[in-house]
């Protein structure tokens, strides 16, 4: 499988159809890092194994890596499901980007473009890990007092160094809620109000766009479990609007979309 990403990632850049191969290589301490690779002699770096875990995707639209050209990516299912979000929201155009698809079994999929990623991911949807269950069913076994007092002791460890929202490729607004002054939303130091604040937030404004990535937490230097958070947020919506990612090329998800026939039980 190695062998044929990299001899796909080789013919890309040597037929000029992408500019640079974003993917991951060894990192220290048996670690994997990013690599953006410009040139053919950089292809023997690349690598793919169980630790490349991280959504590449955060990095389609840094401004550095844009001027680099046009990329093919290694994507697999949450980046790509990523990749259709952020070209919904008109941040990527369908000819910006090439993906080397990878499936859950660890096969390179065919994918020319971006229309042929749309279709192969058009019927799935999230997959939750034993762990990610496991910590769902702990907290909605709460009750609202308790789940109330288990955010409120998670969120008070928090330093606010945004690493969630570096890691996240779907925080990508230019100014941030946080960085307004005139009118200040949300407290800037690190106490109790102003970090629950800040973290409902940013979960509100994920709400059925997040893909289940997980890099907020492991980004989280404190190991809140801020992936929990979107996920009972996405199961909210899957139980009260029928879904919870957007897996259409349009800029619709239920937290930015109003029916009249919406219901309204599960307000209180």
């Amino acid at each position: 499988m190695l062998d044929e990403l990299r001899n796909k990632a080789r013919e890309l850049l040597e037929k000029g159809a992408v500019k640079v191969v974003i993917g991951y290589s060894e990192g220290s301490d048996k670690n994997v890092r990013p690599i953006f690779i410009r040139n053919t002699d950089g292809i023997d770096r690349l690598i793919y194994d169980e630790r490349c875990v991280q959504n590449l995707s955060v990095y389609l639209l840094k401004p550095e890596v844009k001027a680099l050209g046009k990329p093919v990516i290694i994507a697999t299912i949450p980046v790509m499901q990523t990749i259709n979000q952020l070209s919904a929201e008109y941040q990527i155009s369908e000819d910006a980007v090439m993906v080397l698809g990878i499936s859950k079994d660890g096969k390179i999929l065919d994918l020319p473009d971006l229309k042929s990623m749309r279709s192969y991911i058009s019927e799935l949807q999230p997959e939750l890990t034993k762990e990610d269950i496991e910590g769902l069913e702990k907290i909605e076994r709460l009750s609202s007092e308790e789940r109330w007092n288990f955010w409120q002791e998670k969120f008070s460890s928090c330093i606010k160094c945004y690493a969630c929202r570096a890691a996240c490729p779907l925080c990508y607004c230019s100014r941030c809620t946080v960085e307004c002054n005139q009118p200040q939303w949300i407290d800037v130091p690190s106490h109790q109000l102003g970090n629950f604040e800040w973290h409902v937030m940013r979960a509100m404004h994920l709400a059925g766009r997040c893909v289940n990535c997980g890099d907020c937490f492991r980004a989280c230097p404190l190991d809140i479990p801020l992936n929990l958070l979107t996920k009972i947020i996405m199961r909210d919506i899957e139980k009260n609007f029928g879904k919870n990612v957007n897996t259409e090329n349009a800029p619709v998800y239920p937290l930015s979309t109003y029916n009249v026939e919406d219901k309204e039980n599960f307000i209180k």
